[in-house]
């Protein structure tokens, strides 16, 4: 009798994390929250500590055709800081571990070090320690962040209520179509070595995706204006999908409207050049880094005229559902595709 075999693709990164989750037992009474949210959450007397871990594989998450070394290290940080962020911590420090083939030079190592001394030093965290090993497919980077903030003010995807505001920080959608222009020029490349690729006037949606940058500057505003969110995540799977997570964790539904949602310029010009809807992108595109949290009314009046939040609607009771608002103010249900790390073949 063979062995039941279930494909990953078929429950997903999610559904495989939940799975896995189930297995796991918390033994250590320090432990305040382990698998399920942006980062862990560990007791540290008055303060808690927060840590993170994420990996990026080449040929999954980076291509080395067009991604910078010095631009990886960089990102390679940055998403993790993007996790403390997202639980309302400041990071402290990181573990960098890396896996390289021969055909990295000693000067290459540097060039992706460099990227993370200068992430490093933007987010004024040490880096500690990690590994070094080698690869046989690739090159793989992993990080874990270290971070901490005052026991009762870290922020979970498990605290939205109705009627909270939801807030997004910056524009959404960049990291996506810069990808795609990204992957354009490459096939152009490989078809005509000799054709120089055209970036120039995309160059705020590459750098979007090459080099994001962790929203601290908005945990240190919130700190200074004495906001605590009633739940946050950062949005690196795309809006629908982070939506989908703090509704579930918090047992509520959500509604937002079309005409809240911000996206640049550029990148919406070159959406429509690509044939895509921009709003598509904006709702399901991946690897923004921006936030995505809930604030109680009363502290509308702290952030209303802050120039990079935008309030793009609110929360419900959770059997109203999960509804985009369209511009012609026709509701429609909100679909979470997201990115998905386990496709089928």
């Amino acid at each position: 009798m063979s062995e039941k075999r279930t494909e990953i693709g078929a429950i997903g990164e999610f559904g495989l994390i939940e799975r896995l989750n189930e297995q796991i037992k918390i033994r250590q009474k320090g432990t305040l929250k382990g698998i399920g949210d942006d980062a862990a959450v560990l007791d540290a007397g008055d303060m808690v500590k927060v840590v993170t871990t994420d990996l990026l594989l080449e040929g999954v998450h980076f291509d080395l055709s067009y991604a910078p070394l010095h631009h990886l290290g960089f990102k390679a940080v940055a998403v993790n800081i993007s996790d403390v962020a997202a639980m309302n911590a400041i990071p402290t420090q990181i573990t960098v571990s890396i896996a390289l083939s021969n055909r990295f030079s000693v000067e290459a190592v540097e060039a992706i070090y460099a990227g993370i001394n200068a992430a490093a030093e933007q987010y004024n965290v040490d880096v500690i320690g990690g590994d070094t090993t080698s690869s046989r497919s690739g090159l793989v980077i992993s990080v874990t962040a270290i971070g901490e903030v005052e026991k009762g003010k870290e922020v979970y995807r498990s605290g939205a209520k109705e009627n909270d505001i939801v807030c997004v920080t910056g524009d959404l959608g960049a990291a996506l179509i810069g990808l795609q222009v990204l992957e354009r020029e490459k096939e152009v490349y490989m078809a005509n070595p000799n054709m120089q690729p055209e970036l120039d006037k995309y160059s705020y949606v590459t750098s979007r995706q090459l080099k994001p940058d962790a929203r601290m500057d908005i945990i240190h505003e919130l700190r200074d204006l004495e906001v605590v969110p009633t739940s946050m995540m950062d949005i690196s799977d795309g809006l629908a999908s982070e939506l989908f997570h703090i509704c579930k964790q918090s047992k509520v539904g959500v509604t937002i409207y079309e005409d809240k949602l911000p996206i640049d310029k550029q990148t919406f010009d070159t959406a429509v050049e690509f044939n895509m809807d921009p709003i598509t992108c904006v709702l399901n595109g991946g690897e923004d880094y921006e936030l995505l949290f809930t604030i109680d009314q009363k502290d509308f009046d702290k952030l209303e005229k802050h120039p990079d939040i935008h309030f793009i609607g609110h929360i419900t009771k959770e059997d109203s559902g999960k509804f985009l608002v369209t511009k012609s103010e026709t509701a429609v249900e909100l679909k979470a595709q997201g990115w998905v790390h386990f496709n089928q073949k």
